[in-house]
C-alpha cells in the first residue's frame, strides 16, 4: 500500500503539490488517468487507441528527450485532445542530482514541452528543487500508482490496484513506456471499463 497509495506523511513533504483533485461540487465522480515516460513508438499508439476506443482523455507526463525523437507522437498526443506534461528532460531523480543540474534538465524539457504541469520522476525531490519548481509550474503528483512497471506484477494484479485504491479525485498512473508491456493492453481497457461501470468521469489534470 506505500506504493500503490503514498501515505499522508509523504504527501506533507511536498505542500501544493496535486495529489488527489474531486470534480466540482454536484458533478459526477472523477479520476484522472496520466501516463508517464513517453512517447515511444512501441506504446504510445496502442494507448492512444485503447484511449479512443473508450472516448477517454488523459495526460501525459512525457520524456523531453522522447518528445525529441519522436515528435509526430507527441503532436498526436495533442492532435487527439489530450493533455501532456514535464517529466524531465533524461528521467532523472531530483535526489541523486544537483539542484542547478536538475532545474537545467527540467528547463531543456520545456522547450520541447509545452505545459507549466511537472511531475518528477519516481516522485522524488529535494526540498529545494520543489520549491523551485513550485513557482514554475503545477507538481503533479498521484494517488494511484498501478505498479504497471512492475515485472512482478500481472495484468490482473494492475488491474486490481485500481479496483482496490481509485476513490473521487484520484490521479492514477500508468505508464507509456517499455517496461509497462505485457501488461497495460490488458490491464487498461479492464480498468476503464471498471471505472465507467462504478459511474466515474475521466477528466485530464489542467494547468
Amino acid at each position: 500500500m506505500l506504493i500503490e497509495h503514498p501515505p499522508r506523511i509523504y504527501r506533507w513533504l511536498f505542500p501544493g503539490a496535486l495529489w488527489k483533485k474531486q470534480a466540482p461540487k454536484g458533478n459526477k465522480p472523477c479520476v484522472y488517468l496520466t501516463f508517464d515516460d513517453g512517447p515511444i513508438p512501441e506504446m504510445t499508439p496502442m494507448i492512444l487507441d485503447i484511449l479512443d476506443r473508450y472516448d477517454v482523455k488523459a495526460t501525459f507526463f512525457c520524456v523531453g528527450d522522447n518528445v525529441r525523437k519522436h515528435p509526430d507522437l507527441y503532436r498526436m498526443l495533442l492532435e487527439r485532445g489530450h493533455k501532456v506534461g514535464n517529466h524531465t528532460y533524461n528521467h532523472i531523480q531530483g535526489v541523486k542530482y544537483r539542484s542547478e543540474n536538475y532545474i537545467r534538465n527540467v528547463a531543456e524539457a520545456a522547450k520541447l514541452i509545452d505545459s507549466n504541469l511537472f511531475r518528477p520522476p519516481h516522485g522524488h525531490m529535494r526540498a529545494p528543487q520543489f520549491y523551485r519548481l513550485r513557482k514554475m509550474f503545477k507538481i503533479v503528483m498521484w494517488d494511484v500508482v498501478t505498479r504497471d512497471y512492475s515485472p512482478h506484477m500481472t495484468a490482473r494484479g494492475v488491474f486490481n490496484n485500481v479496483r482496490r485504491y481509485a476513490r473521487n479525485g484520484s490521479i492514477i498512473v500508468f505508464h507509456d513506456s517499455l517496461k509497462a508491456i505485457g501488461r497495460i493492453e490488458e490491464a487498461l481497457p479492464a480498468s476503464i471499463e471498471w471505472l465507467q461501470k462504478q459511474g466515474y468521469e475521466f477528466l485530464t489534470v489542467n494547468g
